[in-house]
């Protein structure tokens, strides 16, 4: 049950040799989820043998061209490639009319149906599900309307224990409602058997939540609470607090901070100032902060593992 975060670009404003702009795609159970489009998304996904049909949905943050300036290129490359299979696309309003212009200037040839869901909301909303997995959006805190993400998997159903099939002779009534997190109570002797006692989660939902570009709000850290993986904006070190104020971006202190507040599980940070060829000093800030942090890289392939435990 993979789930993989492939990292395209780490750049803020500016590429460098090093840094492409943002773009990442989420590889959930084989559904492949795009966050953001930055220019040279597709040289880097073919770097990662990431398939351009493959692509499921798109998720723009906002409409600043390091996060979009990619996108006409790669639907263009997937018409060409034959793509038959609808896109979701998922956007501030503001992406509508650019969508529109790239329609009537270079849609032609485009024989799939691109379905555009534009993004209004002031609080995290779920905006596309499947069987195993929830797409949320919510509002973050920049010059333009600006979204970040959150791809959590859903509660698996439990497994019944073994023992207790046979120490309580559960019939399958029975164990169906345990699966489903249940109690059972048998009316004939008043008999409760506990969920807790019976069953168990075979492993723990995991989530990715994607904050870039935003100035720290209190709401955050609630909306995110508990995430498996952050991905948080680092653009500015803390010296550079105030340019960070200026231009509604986060330093890496105040990332740290919202990783903490939150309790994420693990931080990843990026969107770095180009003013900074090299970002390691980046972790020295951040760590006596929030210790489990890393610098996201261009190429970069993480892998959030499956916790194969019993969860109370």
């Amino acid at each position: 049950m993979n789930f993989t975060l492939y990292v395209l670009g780490t750049a803020s404003a500016l590429p460098t040799t090093e840094r492409y702009p943002s773009a990442q795609v989420l590889d959930v159970r084989g559904r492949l989820f795009m966050i953001d489009c930055g220019e040279g998304a597709q040289i880097q996904m073919r770097k990662a043998g990431i398939s351009f049909l493959k692509i499921e949905h798109i998720c723009l943050s906002h409409i600043h061209g390091d996060h979009i300036f990619g996108i006409f290129g790669l639907l263009s490359t997937m018409a060409m490639l034959g793509r038959t299979a609808p896109l979701n696309i998922y956007a501030p309003g503001a992406f509508s009319p650019i969508l529109d212009f790239f329609r009537k200037n270079f849609g032609e040839g485009i024989l799939f149906d691109i379905n555009l869901q534009t993004l209004e909301m002031k609080e995290p909303e779920i905006i596309y599900e499947n069987r195993n997995v929830e797409l949320l959006a919510f509002p973050l805190n920049h010059r333009v309307d600006t979204f970040g993400y959150m791809i959590r998997e859903k509660m698996p159903a439990f497994n019944v224990r073994k023992d207790a099939i046979s120490e309580y002779g559960l019939s399958l009534t029975e164990i169906a409602a345990l699966k489903r997190g249940e109690d059972v109570v048998r009316d004939e002797d008043s008999l409760v058997i506990s969920n807790k006692d019976a069953a168990y989660l075979p492993y723990a939902p995991r989530s990715y939540a994607y904050c870039s570009d935003t100035a720290p709000f209190p709401e955050l850290e609630k909306w995110i609470k508990g995430v498996t993986l952050l991905y948080h904006e680092a653009t500015f070190p803390q010296s550079m607090e105030e340019m960070a104020a200026k231009t509604f971006h986060s330093t890496t202190v105040q990332a740290a901070t919202l990783a903490c507040k939150a309790g994420a599980g693990r931080l990843l940070t990026g969107h770095y100032s180009s003013r900074f060829p090299s970002v390691d000093f980046y972790l020295d800030e951040m760590r006596p902060v929030f210790e489990n942090v890393a610098l996201a890289r261009d190429g970069d392939v993480i892998e959030v593992p499956v916790i194969d435990k019993q969860i109370d």
